[in-house]
């Protein structure tokens, strides 16, 4: 049984989500945002990774999220990569001011993916093109949404210092997370179920 499942699922869930992406983005901004309702413009690198938690409502369930926020320097890279294990979902995030940003988003996908094998590729995810509040933007909104929509990933153009769309972008990867959870919880009944000793195949003659 997946870790954390209980017969109780329909009610209390705990899902672990993952911001990821390239140094500066704002990572941890968004995270305050959305948690604590303020802007953090502290530009102090993440070390690592720390973790919030927010509670919400979702279809009836009371989630619990714990929120991984990690540092984006590439030398903390394989430290990064041992936290995504157990995650429920999965958030990248860009600067549209920053090209470069936006251009590595296709590693950081592919290492996170790679990772949590065997999940796949319809991993709950959601792409976060954050500080669109800035006059100097290099990633046009056709392009992140042309890469998202080639990948099936839901894209948001997010401004952590304005609070534009960072709660709807955190809530449509919750209800994506723990949709997927409840569809593992549900094939692992189903599995147990299949397990008893009166399905034993019937022997049949040659």
């Amino acid at each position: 049984i997946p870790q954390g499942l209980s017969m109780d699922a329909s009610k209390k869930v705990d899902l672990k989500i993952i911001i990821i992406g390239a140094l500066g983005v704002g990572k941890t901004s968004l995270l305050h945002q959305y948690v604590h309702k303020t802007f953090y413009e502290d530009y102090r690198t993440t070390l690592g990774a720390s973790i919030l938690t927010k509670v919400l409502a979702v279809d009836n369930t009371h989630l619990k999220l714990q929120i991984w926020d990690t540092g984006g320097q590439e030398r903390f890279r394989s430290m990064v990569s041992t936290f995504y294990k157990g995650s429920d979902g999965c958030m990248l995030a860009f600067d549209v001011t920053d090209r470069e940003s936006f251009e590595t988003l296709d590693n950081w996908r592919d290492d996170f993916l790679e990772k949590v094998i065997p999940r796949g590729q319809d991993f709950p995810m959601v792409v976060l093109g954050n500080k669109i509040d800035l006059s100097d933007r290099q990633v046009p909104k056709e392009t992140a949404s042309a890469w998202c929509k080639e990948k099936d990933i839901p894209y948001f153009e997010v401004s952590a210092k304005n609070n534009i769309n960072v709660a709807e972008a955190f809530e449509t990867l919750a209800k994506q997370a723990l949709s997927t959870y409840k569809g593992i919880f549900e094939s692992y009944l189903t599995d147990s179920i299949k397990l008893t000793p009166n399905d034993k195949p019937k022997q049949s003659c040659c």
